[in-house]
């Protein structure tokens, strides 16, 4: 038979054990994400993200991805943070 402080400790553990899976379970937060993640992050898609970025909404920069002369957009979590808290930038206007 289970005394009330083995109990106790079983539903301690147990909270734990929960709180631990739902640390889990939360996006880690990093210093620059590509447009993959910033779109899963934000619930649009890749293209529409790669967009922004190609017109000055959001502020990105291009790095180097794999081999060659490829490059990435790439979004700073503080850029990524001010999107979610007030949106797109306004368009740049483009000189003919």
């Amino acid at each position: 038979m289970e005394s009330s402080c083995e109990h106790e400790f079983c539903k301690r553990l147990e909270r734990i054990e929960a709180a631990i899976q739902q640390l889990r379970s939360q996006p880690v937060n990093k210093d620059w994400y590509g447009t993959e993640e910033v779109a899963e992050r934000t619930g649009h898609s890749p293209y529409t993200v790669r967009e922004w970025c190609r017109y000055g909404r959001v502020r990105a920069s291009k790095r180097r991805c794999g081999r060659g002369n490829s490059k990435e957009w790439m979004i700073s979590h503080s850029e990524l943070e001010r999107f979610k808290n007030e949106g797109l930038l306004p368009l740049r206007k483009h000189s003919a």
